[in-house]
Protein backbone atom coordinates (compact mmCIF):
# COMPACT_ATOMS: atom_id res chain seq x y z
CA UNK A 1 0.00 0.00 0.00
CA UNK A 2 1.34 3.43 -0.89
CA UNK A 3 1.58 5.66 2.16
CA UNK A 4 0.54 9.11 0.99
CA UNK A 5 0.53 11.01 4.24
CA UNK A 6 2.24 10.39 7.55
CA UNK A 7 1.95 13.78 9.18
CA UNK A 8 -0.95 12.60 11.35
CA UNK A 9 1.37 10.07 13.00
CA UNK A 10 3.59 12.97 14.01
CA UNK A 11 0.82 15.35 15.00
CA UNK A 12 -0.15 18.36 12.95
CA UNK A 13 2.66 20.79 12.30
CA UNK A 14 2.26 23.73 14.67
CA UNK A 15 1.13 26.95 13.03
CA UNK A 16 3.43 29.07 15.15
CA UNK A 17 6.96 27.72 14.66
CA UNK A 18 10.41 29.11 15.17
CA UNK A 19 11.31 28.53 11.50
CA UNK A 20 10.84 31.31 8.97
CA UNK A 21 11.31 29.48 5.66
CA UNK A 22 12.20 26.30 3.77
CA UNK A 23 15.16 26.34 1.37
CA UNK A 24 15.22 23.69 -1.37
CA UNK A 25 18.93 23.23 -2.05
CA UNK A 26 20.06 21.36 -5.15
CA UNK A 27 22.90 20.74 -7.60
CA UNK A 28 21.87 23.08 -10.38
CA UNK A 29 22.01 22.78 -14.14
CA UNK A 30 22.44 24.87 -17.29
CA UNK A 31 19.45 26.11 -19.27
CA UNK A 32 21.04 26.95 -22.64
CA UNK A 33 24.02 25.95 -24.79
CA UNK A 34 25.90 29.08 -23.69
CA UNK A 35 25.59 28.09 -20.04
CA UNK A 36 26.91 24.52 -20.32
CA UNK A 37 30.67 25.14 -20.10
CA UNK A 38 30.42 27.87 -17.39
CA UNK A 39 28.20 25.50 -15.40
CA UNK A 40 30.72 22.66 -15.75
CA UNK A 41 33.50 25.05 -14.74
CA UNK A 42 31.62 25.59 -11.49
CA UNK A 43 31.14 21.85 -10.99
CA UNK A 44 34.83 21.07 -11.57
CA UNK A 45 36.32 24.21 -10.03
CA UNK A 46 39.87 23.65 -8.74
CA UNK A 47 40.55 20.56 -10.88
CA UNK A 48 42.22 22.35 -13.79
CA UNK A 49 40.10 20.77 -16.52
CA UNK A 50 40.49 22.66 -19.86
CA UNK A 51 37.41 24.29 -21.38
CA UNK A 52 37.83 22.10 -24.48
CA UNK A 53 37.47 18.98 -22.35
CA UNK A 54 34.46 20.45 -20.56
CA UNK A 55 32.78 21.02 -23.93
CA UNK A 56 33.23 17.30 -24.62
CA UNK A 57 31.90 16.38 -21.18
CA UNK A 58 28.87 18.56 -21.87
CA UNK A 59 27.82 16.51 -24.90
CA UNK A 60 24.72 15.16 -23.18
CA UNK A 61 23.61 18.71 -22.28
CA UNK A 62 24.12 19.92 -25.87
CA UNK A 63 22.03 16.95 -27.03
CA UNK A 64 19.09 18.59 -25.23
CA UNK A 65 19.76 22.14 -26.39
CA UNK A 66 22.01 22.87 -23.41
CA UNK A 67 19.11 22.60 -20.98
CA UNK A 68 19.22 20.36 -17.95
CA UNK A 69 15.76 19.32 -16.77
CA UNK A 70 16.83 19.75 -13.15
CA UNK A 71 15.87 23.35 -12.44
CA UNK A 72 12.37 22.96 -13.88
CA UNK A 73 11.87 19.71 -11.97
CA UNK A 74 12.88 21.43 -8.74
CA UNK A 75 10.53 24.32 -9.49
CA UNK A 76 7.76 21.75 -9.90
CA UNK A 77 8.61 20.24 -6.50
CA UNK A 78 8.60 23.74 -4.96
CA UNK A 79 5.24 24.61 -6.53
CA UNK A 80 3.79 21.40 -5.07
CA UNK A 81 5.24 22.20 -1.66
CA UNK A 82 3.86 25.74 -1.74
CA UNK A 83 0.39 24.46 -2.64
CA UNK A 84 0.41 21.89 0.17
CA UNK A 85 1.79 24.38 2.70
CA UNK A 86 -1.02 26.77 1.79
CA UNK A 87 -3.52 23.93 2.07
CA UNK A 88 -2.28 23.22 5.59
CA UNK A 89 -2.53 26.90 6.52
CA UNK A 90 1.14 27.29 7.33
CA UNK A 91 3.33 30.37 6.99
CA UNK A 92 6.50 28.80 5.56
CA UNK A 93 7.76 30.48 2.38
CA UNK A 94 9.83 28.23 0.10
CA UNK A 95 13.07 29.40 -1.53
CA UNK A 96 15.21 27.73 -4.21
CA UNK A 97 19.00 27.70 -4.36
CA UNK A 98 21.68 25.70 -6.21
CA UNK A 99 25.32 24.87 -5.71
CA UNK A 100 26.54 25.20 -9.29
CA UNK A 101 24.15 27.40 -11.28
CA UNK A 102 21.43 30.00 -11.04
CA UNK A 103 19.68 30.51 -8.75
CA UNK A 104 22.80 30.15 -6.62
CA UNK A 105 22.23 29.31 -2.97
CA UNK A 106 24.29 32.28 -1.84
CA UNK A 107 22.22 34.73 -3.89
CA UNK A 108 19.01 33.14 -2.66
CA UNK A 109 20.22 33.47 0.93
CA UNK A 110 20.80 37.18 0.39
CA UNK A 111 17.15 37.55 -0.57
CA UNK A 112 16.09 35.42 2.39
CA UNK A 113 18.06 37.63 4.77
CA UNK A 114 16.53 40.78 3.27
CA UNK A 115 13.09 39.19 3.62
CA UNK A 116 13.65 38.81 7.34
CA UNK A 117 14.37 35.07 7.45
CA UNK A 118 16.51 34.17 10.47
CA UNK A 119 15.92 30.43 10.97
CA UNK A 120 15.39 28.24 7.93
CA UNK A 121 14.94 24.57 7.22
CA UNK A 122 16.88 23.08 4.29
CA UNK A 123 15.67 20.27 2.07
CA UNK A 124 18.62 18.92 0.07
CA UNK A 125 17.46 17.00 -3.00
CA UNK A 126 19.26 13.77 -2.07
CA UNK A 127 18.09 10.76 -0.10
CA UNK A 128 21.56 9.48 0.74
CA UNK A 129 24.67 9.73 2.86
CA UNK A 130 28.18 10.20 1.49
CA UNK A 131 30.18 13.20 0.37
CA UNK A 132 28.37 14.34 -2.78
CA UNK A 133 24.96 13.25 -1.52
CA UNK A 134 25.12 14.72 1.97
CA UNK A 135 28.28 16.32 3.33
CA UNK A 136 28.77 18.62 0.34
CA UNK A 137 25.38 20.17 1.13
CA UNK A 138 26.69 20.86 4.63
CA UNK A 139 29.66 22.62 3.03
CA UNK A 140 27.21 24.62 0.90
CA UNK A 141 25.36 25.75 4.03
CA UNK A 142 28.55 26.83 5.77
CA UNK A 143 29.59 28.71 2.63
CA UNK A 144 26.21 30.44 2.46
CA UNK A 145 26.53 31.62 6.06
CA UNK A 146 30.04 32.92 5.43
CA UNK A 147 28.78 34.72 2.33
CA UNK A 148 26.03 36.47 4.31
CA UNK A 149 28.57 37.58 6.90
CA UNK A 150 30.87 38.91 4.16
CA UNK A 151 27.94 40.86 2.72
CA UNK A 152 27.20 42.24 6.21
CA UNK A 153 23.73 40.72 6.05
CA UNK A 154 22.02 38.99 8.97
CA UNK A 155 23.35 35.44 9.18
CA UNK A 156 20.64 32.78 8.97
CA UNK A 157 20.58 29.63 11.08
CA UNK A 158 19.97 26.63 8.80
CA UNK A 159 18.70 23.21 9.89
CA UNK A 160 19.06 20.58 7.16
CA UNK A 161 16.46 17.84 7.01
CA UNK A 162 17.63 14.26 7.29
CA UNK A 163 18.28 11.58 4.69
CA UNK A 164 15.09 9.81 3.62
CA UNK A 165 16.15 6.72 1.65
CA UNK A 166 13.97 4.41 3.80
CA UNK A 167 11.03 6.71 4.52
CA UNK A 168 7.80 4.69 4.07
CA UNK A 169 6.41 7.23 1.61
CA UNK A 170 9.52 7.08 -0.59
CA UNK A 171 9.60 3.28 -0.48
CA UNK A 172 5.87 2.93 -1.09
CA UNK A 173 5.76 5.31 -4.05
CA UNK A 174 8.78 3.69 -5.71
CA UNK A 175 7.21 0.25 -5.20
CA UNK A 176 4.06 1.44 -6.96
CA UNK A 177 6.19 2.70 -9.84
CA UNK A 178 7.89 -0.70 -10.10
CA UNK A 179 4.56 -2.51 -10.27
CA UNK A 180 3.34 -0.09 -12.96
CA UNK A 181 6.48 -0.77 -15.02
CA UNK A 182 5.97 -4.52 -14.78
CA UNK A 183 2.42 -4.04 -16.06
CA UNK A 184 3.90 -2.48 -19.23
CA UNK A 185 6.17 -5.45 -20.01
CA UNK A 186 4.88 -7.50 -22.99
CA UNK A 187 3.32 -10.70 -21.72
CA UNK A 188 5.55 -12.90 -23.86
CA UNK A 189 8.65 -11.38 -22.20
CA UNK A 190 7.55 -11.42 -18.57
CA UNK A 191 9.17 -14.77 -17.90
CA UNK A 192 12.56 -13.45 -19.02
CA UNK A 193 12.38 -10.02 -17.36
CA UNK A 194 14.98 -8.83 -14.84
CA UNK A 195 14.56 -6.12 -12.20
CA UNK A 196 17.39 -3.56 -12.01
CA UNK A 197 17.83 -0.86 -9.37
CA UNK A 198 20.29 1.84 -10.38
CA UNK A 199 22.01 4.79 -8.70
CA UNK A 200 24.89 7.15 -9.44
CA UNK A 201 28.23 5.38 -9.16
CA UNK A 202 31.00 6.89 -7.05
CA UNK A 203 34.68 5.98 -6.63
CA UNK A 204 35.00 2.93 -4.41
CA UNK A 205 37.39 4.79 -2.12
CA UNK A 206 34.83 7.54 -1.62
CA UNK A 207 32.12 4.99 -0.90
CA UNK A 208 34.31 3.22 1.66
CA UNK A 209 34.82 6.55 3.47
CA UNK A 210 31.17 7.58 3.17
CA UNK A 211 30.20 6.85 6.76
CA UNK A 212 33.53 7.35 8.44
CA UNK A 213 35.69 4.63 9.97
CA UNK A 214 32.89 3.35 12.19
CA UNK A 215 30.25 3.19 9.44
CA UNK A 216 31.94 2.58 6.06
CA UNK A 217 30.16 2.23 2.70
CA UNK A 218 27.17 4.21 3.99
CA UNK A 219 26.09 5.36 0.54
CA UNK A 220 26.13 1.97 -1.21
CA UNK A 221 24.58 0.23 1.81
CA UNK A 222 21.73 2.75 1.90
CA UNK A 223 21.11 2.29 -1.84
CA UNK A 224 21.15 -1.49 -1.40
CA UNK A 225 18.75 -1.26 1.55
CA UNK A 226 16.34 1.02 -0.31
CA UNK A 227 16.38 -1.42 -3.23
CA UNK A 228 15.60 -4.31 -0.90
CA UNK A 229 12.72 -2.45 0.72
CA UNK A 230 11.21 -1.35 -2.59
CA UNK A 231 11.52 -4.81 -4.13
CA UNK A 232 9.88 -6.36 -1.09
CA UNK A 233 7.03 -3.85 -1.17
CA UNK A 234 6.56 -4.40 -4.91
CA UNK A 235 6.54 -8.18 -4.58
CA UNK A 236 9.75 -8.66 -6.57
CA UNK A 237 11.72 -11.61 -5.26
CA UNK A 238 14.91 -11.26 -7.30
CA UNK A 239 16.72 -8.21 -8.62
CA UNK A 240 20.15 -6.69 -9.30
CA UNK A 241 21.69 -3.47 -8.01
CA UNK A 242 23.68 -1.70 -10.72
CA UNK A 243 25.36 1.69 -11.11
CA UNK A 244 25.52 4.41 -13.73
CA UNK A 245 26.92 7.81 -14.73
CA UNK A 246 30.53 7.22 -13.74
CA UNK A 247 33.07 9.78 -14.95
CA UNK A 248 36.65 10.81 -14.37
CA UNK A 249 39.87 8.81 -14.69
CA UNK A 250 39.03 5.37 -16.14
CA UNK A 251 41.80 3.84 -14.00
CA UNK A 252 40.03 4.86 -10.79
CA UNK A 253 37.85 2.03 -9.41
CA UNK A 254 34.16 2.92 -9.16
CA UNK A 255 31.11 1.05 -7.92
CA UNK A 256 30.10 -1.64 -10.41
CA UNK A 257 28.50 -3.22 -12.40
CA UNK A 258 27.63 -0.51 -14.91
CA UNK A 259 24.00 -0.71 -16.01
CA UNK A 260 24.72 -0.92 -19.75
CA UNK A 261 27.42 -3.56 -19.27
CA UNK A 262 25.15 -5.56 -16.99
CA UNK A 263 22.19 -5.37 -19.35
CA UNK A 264 24.44 -6.58 -22.18
CA UNK A 265 25.52 -9.52 -20.03
CA UNK A 266 21.92 -10.33 -19.11
CA UNK A 267 20.91 -10.32 -22.77
CA UNK A 268 23.56 -12.93 -23.43
CA UNK A 269 22.00 -15.07 -20.72
CA UNK A 270 18.51 -14.92 -22.23
CA UNK A 271 16.97 -11.83 -20.60
CA UNK A 272 14.56 -10.15 -23.02
CA UNK A 273 13.30 -7.25 -20.83
CA UNK A 274 14.43 -5.20 -17.87
CA UNK A 275 12.49 -3.08 -15.42
CA UNK A 276 14.81 -0.23 -14.43
CA UNK A 277 14.18 1.69 -11.22
CA UNK A 278 16.38 4.82 -10.88
CA UNK A 279 16.25 4.54 -7.10
CA UNK A 280 19.14 6.98 -6.70
CA UNK A 281 17.29 9.90 -8.30
CA UNK A 282 14.17 11.75 -7.18
CA UNK A 283 13.44 13.34 -10.58
CA UNK A 284 13.98 12.75 -14.30
CA UNK A 285 17.10 14.89 -14.53
CA UNK A 286 20.09 14.46 -16.85
CA UNK A 287 21.40 11.19 -15.44
CA UNK A 288 17.98 9.68 -16.05
CA UNK A 289 17.04 11.13 -19.45
CA UNK A 290 20.55 10.68 -20.91
CA UNK A 291 22.15 7.68 -19.20
CA UNK A 292 18.96 5.62 -18.99
CA UNK A 293 16.44 6.92 -21.53
CA UNK A 294 19.10 7.51 -24.20
CA UNK A 295 22.31 5.48 -23.75
CA UNK A 296 20.75 2.43 -22.08
CA UNK A 297 17.70 2.52 -24.34
CA UNK A 298 19.86 2.63 -27.47
CA UNK A 299 22.09 -0.22 -26.29
CA UNK A 300 19.08 -2.33 -25.28
CA UNK A 301 17.39 -1.80 -28.65
CA UNK A 302 20.42 -3.28 -30.38
CA UNK A 303 20.21 -6.25 -28.00
CA UNK A 304 16.44 -6.67 -28.56
CA UNK A 305 15.87 -6.07 -24.84
CA UNK A 306 12.76 -4.14 -23.79
CA UNK A 307 13.47 -1.45 -21.17
CA UNK A 308 10.68 -0.22 -18.93
CA UNK A 309 12.05 2.58 -16.79
CA UNK A 310 9.99 3.45 -13.73
CA UNK A 311 8.83 6.97 -13.05
CA UNK A 312 10.54 8.95 -10.30
CA UNK A 313 8.88 10.21 -7.14
CA UNK A 314 9.61 13.96 -7.23
CA UNK A 315 6.43 15.20 -8.97
CA UNK A 316 4.03 13.16 -6.81
CA UNK A 317 1.78 14.20 -3.96
CA UNK A 318 3.38 11.42 -1.92
CA UNK A 319 6.79 13.05 -2.25
CA UNK A 320 5.40 16.47 -1.33
CA UNK A 321 3.81 15.06 1.80
CA UNK A 322 7.01 13.22 2.68
CA UNK A 323 9.06 16.43 2.58
CA UNK A 324 6.59 18.08 4.92
CA UNK A 325 6.69 15.01 7.16
CA UNK A 326 10.45 15.60 7.45
CA UNK A 327 9.71 19.23 8.30
CA UNK A 328 7.22 18.07 10.95
CA UNK A 329 9.83 15.79 12.52
CA UNK A 330 12.10 18.76 13.16
CA UNK A 331 9.34 21.13 14.24
CA UNK A 332 7.87 18.59 16.66
CA UNK A 333 11.20 17.06 17.72
CA UNK A 334 9.74 13.69 16.70
CA UNK A 335 11.73 10.50 16.06
CA UNK A 336 12.37 9.68 12.40
CA UNK A 337 10.09 7.21 10.65
CA UNK A 338 12.01 4.66 8.61
CA UNK A 339 11.88 1.07 7.43
CA UNK A 340 15.55 0.28 6.93
CA UNK A 341 18.36 -1.21 8.95
CA UNK A 342 21.10 1.15 7.74
CA UNK A 343 21.96 4.44 9.44
CA UNK A 344 19.79 7.48 8.69
CA UNK A 345 21.45 10.77 9.55
CA UNK A 346 22.22 14.04 7.84
CA UNK A 347 20.05 16.35 9.96
CA UNK A 348 22.44 19.19 10.69
CA UNK A 349 22.52 22.68 12.14
CA UNK A 350 24.46 25.29 10.12
CA UNK A 351 26.17 22.56 8.11
CA UNK A 352 28.00 20.93 11.01
CA UNK A 353 28.15 17.11 10.78
CA UNK A 354 25.53 15.36 12.86
CA UNK A 355 28.26 13.29 14.50
CA UNK A 356 32.06 12.87 14.19
CA UNK A 357 32.91 10.95 11.04
CA UNK A 358 29.49 11.38 9.45
CA UNK A 359 29.61 10.99 5.70
CA UNK A 360 32.99 11.78 4.15
CA UNK A 361 35.37 14.40 5.42
CA UNK A 362 37.44 15.00 2.29
CA UNK A 363 36.56 15.76 -1.30
CA UNK A 364 36.72 12.74 -3.62
CA UNK A 365 37.13 12.82 -7.38
CA UNK A 366 33.39 13.47 -7.58
CA UNK A 367 31.34 12.94 -10.73
CA UNK A 368 29.41 15.67 -12.40
CA UNK A 369 25.65 15.36 -12.17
Amino acid sequence: MVINRLVDTLGRMPEDTSFDALLVLSFGGPESDEEVVPFLENVTRGRGIPRERLAQVGEHYFHFGGKSPLNDLNREIIANLEAEIAQRGLNLPVYFGNRNWHPFGKETAEQMARDGVRRALVFATSAWGGYSACLQYNEDIRGIREHLADKELPVIDFTKLRQFYDHPAFVGEMASAVREAYDRIPEDRLGTTRMLFTAHSVPTAADKAAGGESNPHLYSRQVAEASRLIAEAAGVADYDLVWQSRSGNPRTPWLEPDIVDHTTELAGQGTTAVVVCPVGFISDHMEVVWDLDTELANAAEELDVVVERTRTVGPTDTFTHMVLDLVAEVMNDAPPIGLGNVTVSGCTTNGEPCRPGCCQLSRPNSPTA
